[in-house]
């Protein structure tokens, strides 16, 4: 059995919508980011750095039960168990991998703080505006021009097209963010209608809130603002 930690974020949507790719049974276990369960001594058991998603899965590859933590780990993880949206060969996997390190370590980050500075901050701060816009408008044109001639990131339908998407999605939230970039606008639209997409998205939707509904306490938990926040960050 998959037991799934769980909050509707970017890198939650990850493993949802791999799992249901997969056609996995899975359990979703609801941990609320915004009231700090992430914070409470039971989940730090599982993830030590206080971020969903986490995975535990009681019949590991080698037969013996796994927990894991990190959204990429996790993918990997399943792709590999499964022997699906990885690739065949050496090559193709280092293929999916580049990219996959790609959403990691630039478009997660950069896309994340963008979408932070442009709708979730308290205080409207034009320099860092700018600096993580134009950083999020570079990444794009690496995947326009990745995706120029072919329908998804790394040749076939992968891991590291499903790592890109969420981050993608809520960018987009951003009037006409994707509009120069024709390629992703493209990808972005063939992701969204698989069925396994959409019902990857649609677990604990509704638990979603807008920036506009955050309370105190959900800004003082995932942001450290306000009186008494202790500890702060975003999964």
């Amino acid at each position: 059995m998959i037991d799934l930690y769980y909050w509707p974020t970017p890198n939650g949507w990850k493993i949802t919508i791999l799992l249901e790719e997969l056609g996995l049974d899975y359990r979703v276990i609801p941990v609320n980011i915004l009231k700090g369960e992430q914070y409470t001594p039971e989940f730090v058991a599982l993830n030590p750095n206080s971020k969903i998603p986490v995975l535990v899965d009681s019949d590991g590859a080698d037969g013996a039960p796994v927990t894991l933590f990190e959204s990429g780990a996790i993918m990997l993880y399943l792709a590999e168990k499964i022997g699906c949206f990885f690739a065949d060969t050496t090559r193709g996997k280092y293929d999916v991998l580049q990219w996959l390190m790609f959403q990691m370590g630039g478009v997660g980050p950069f896309f994340g703080q963008a979408n932070h500075f442009n709708r979730y901050a308290s205080v409207q701060v034009p320099y860092a505006i700018e600096r993580y816009n134009a950083e999020a408008a570079r990444l794009l044109r690496v995947m326009d021009t990745q995706l120029d001639g072919q329908d998804w990131i790394a040749g076939g339908y992968s891991i590291a097209d499903m790592a890109l998407f969420g981050w993608t999605r809520d960018l987009a939230k951003e009037a006409d963010f994707l509009a120069p970039y024709a390629n992703v606008q493209a990808w972005f639209a063939r992701l969204l209608e698989r069925p396994a997409v959409q019902r990857g998205l649609a677990v604990l939707a509704e638990t979603r809130k807008a920036p506009s509904e955050f309370d105190d306490q959900a800004r003082a938990v995932m942001f450290g603002e306000g009186a008494g926040a202790t500890e702060k960050g975003e999964a």
